[in-house]
């Protein structure tokens, strides 16, 4: 049998398979990228037994739990575990701290005549390791922040460069009003170990510096780590340049394009349904900033909006989009980054275009 592993940078860096075998509720709450959860327990199991053990001691919960999980659900359970086994023979399982539901789980294994080893410490000190890790990278490595109006492609510079960490891809959400995807967001513990494991692996590469997009504390509902956002706030900005007309492009193909293909995705049998989430989701986008856009503004720009979801919805014709996308740059967004940006002007080291950024920012990766 392989050993026990306490190694966590190794079965992060490498993508070790591992399955998690707390309760369901637990693992909803907070979990590692691509970890499947199997559990020992599920949630009503979990609660009673928990009971026990706080008004009856450890012995008595251990009786109960052996009471619950029996017969015919103790051997499903078994051979979930062991088909994971068997198709993850580099693997490992764990539970909360490395104790009694993991070794139990690896005893029940073990009489099926499977050994499988399991991460000492586990959830609880893998998720303190990915915490000490950001932590560090953020005191190790001077930041560099991508800032520009909405629409340059400040995302594209983050994903062309090496040592980058992209909060919005972990955060699943652009950081605007019309930011969020037809998916929902992860939950903050799950954001918080996707960005950790990512700075794991750019240090592992050797960067020695980290380039982030210019982000508000809040990405949707995500929060920023809080010493990550705090370095943020005095970091030098490079601030990227692009016309009108690519930046009308580029967030037609964002948010209606792509958005469109998404709610097609999440409804394959109704198109007509994919197309009503669609429409919803960008009036209710543009709903919600209502008040900073004054009624004049909002009612013009919704308007426009009806108009061109009339127009896709009719002949596939996405080009009417273009009008209130340009009205609410040239109107909203513009004049509130134009404000940002005069407060941080002593920040900015750079400016350019899209090959000038990546250009230095890639001749400064490894200062």
């Amino acid at each position: 049998m392989r050993d026990n592993s306490d190694d966590y940078r190794s079965l992060f860096l490498t993508d070790v398979p591992m399955m998690d075998v707390r309760a369901p509720i637990e693992f909803g709450k907070g979990a590692f990228p691509g970890v499947l959860n199997r559990p020992l327990m599920d949630d009503e199991e979990r609660r009673r037994v928990g009971i026990c053990y706080k008004e009856h001691g450890q012995d008595a919960a251990i009786a109960l739990g052996h009471k619950l999980v029996k017969g015919d659900l103790k051997a499903a359970r078994i051979a979930s575990w062991k088909a994971f086994a068997e198709a993850n023979p580099n693997g490992y399982l764990y539970c909360f701290r490395g104790g009694l539901r993991s070794q139990l789980v690896q005893q029940w294994l073990a009489e099926a005549g499977v050994e499988y080893p399991r991460v000492i410490g586990g959830y609880k000190a893998m998720r303190r390791f990915l915490i000490d890790t950001l932590d560090e990278a953020v005191r190790d490595c001077p930041l560099q922040l991508v800032a520009g109006l909405t629409g340059t492609g400040k995302t594209e510079i983050i994903t062309a460069l090496d040592n980058s960490l992209d909060l919005e891809r972990h955060a699943h959400h652009r950081g605007s009003s019309f930011g969020r995807h037809a998916t929902p967001q992860p939950v903050q513990i799950d954001f918080e170990n996707r960005l950790a494991i990512e700075a794991l692996r750019v240090r592992e590469r050797g960067a020695r510096t980290l380039v982030l997009e210019d982000e508000g504390r809040m990405v949707g509902s995500c929060s920023v780590p809080l010493e990550l956002f705090r370095v943020m706030q005095t970091a030098p900005l490079i601030w990227l340049d692009d016309s009108l007309e690519n930046r009308v492009t580029r967030i037609l193909g964002d948010y209606v394009i792509d958005m469109r293909a998404e709610f097609s995705l999440q409804y394959p049998q109704s198109p007509e349904q994919a197309f009503e989430a669609f429409a919803a989701y960008l009036l209710g986008s543009l709903l919600r900033i209502r008040k900073r856009l004054g009624p004049e503004h909002f009612q013009a720009l919704d308007q426009l909006m009806r108009q061109a979801l009339e127009q896709q919805q009719r002949n596939d014709d996405v080009q009417g989009h273009r009008g209130w996308i340009e009205g609410l740059l040239r109107d909203y967004y513009d004049p509130m980054y134009a404000y940002q940006r005069e407060a941080k002007e002593e920040r900015i080291v750079f400016a350019g275009d899209r090959d000038a950024v990546i250009g230095y920012l890639q001749d400064g990766r490894s200062l």
